[in-house]
């Protein structure tokens, strides 16, 4: 009987175990990071670290194909973010770095979808015309509901969150201008990439708090 017993305990502990190291490895979208073909991870290094991002081409097929373009043209190395309003959002992708600049190629047009904006989304920055992205873009530094379904989704933070959260804060009587503002040294597809630990590293409190709510649809 007590070998029946131990059999069955070592049963459970391991099982018990396959499931946290699932609930380790996976991003707030419950997909497992590991399981995600590296054409579609992107890698912003920034002075903290690195910053792993899920493209989301599922929902915005273009905007995504854009974002890589741009990145494996070195378009976004030492870009900075020249808009940052304390616990709403990030805001970068501009050469010129004034929120006035653009790539050299034409405007996307809108991919909405019914994708939420959560803490950790990146969305496509534009004017007016829905049809304005190019090259700029956010992260969400907290949830941003008044934006879903008017902004196009194309990403979300899956490591590195905390580096998002060190990211220099603009002056919020200037609608988040930054002074000396913090850059991305380095923006890579991770397929492009050597070193992958960032997706080795463990999920932050927070992810695993949108896991639970299955905060990514």
């Amino acid at each position: 009987m007590k070998s029946l017993q131990s059999v069955l305990l070592a049963m459970v502990l391991a099982v018990f175990a396959v499931s946290c190291s699932n609930v380790q490895n996976s991003g707030p979208d419950n997909v497992q990071i590991s399981a995600l073909d590296k054409e579609d991870i992107l890698y912003i290094d920034l002075k903290s670290g690195r910053v792993a991002i899920r493209l989301r081409p599922d929902l915005a097929p273009n905007h995504v194909a854009r974002v890589k373009k741009l990145a494996r043209e070195g378009f976004y190395d030492g870009i900075v973010f020249h808009r940052v309003i304390d616990g709403f959002m990030a805001q970068t992708g501009d050469p010129k770095g004034d929120g006035s600049g653009s790539s050299q190629y034409p405007d996307l047009k809108s991919e909405f979808s019914q994708a939420p904006f959560r803490r950790g989304t990146l969305g496509a920055a534009r004017s007016r015309s829905p049809h304005s992205a190019n090259s700029q873009f956010f992260i969400c530094l907290a949830a941003a509901s008044h934006l879903n379904g008017d902004y196009t989704v194309w990403g979300q933070v899956v490591r590195g969150m905390e580096h998002i959260d060190a990211i220099r804060k603009g002056d919020p009587d200037r609608n988040g201008a930054v002074d000396n503002p913090d850059k991305m040294l380095k923006v890579l597809v991770a397929a492009d990439a050597t070193d992958h630990a960032v997706l080795g590293e463990a999920m932050p409190a927070d992810a695993k708090a949108n896991q639970r709510r299955g905060s990514f649809q």
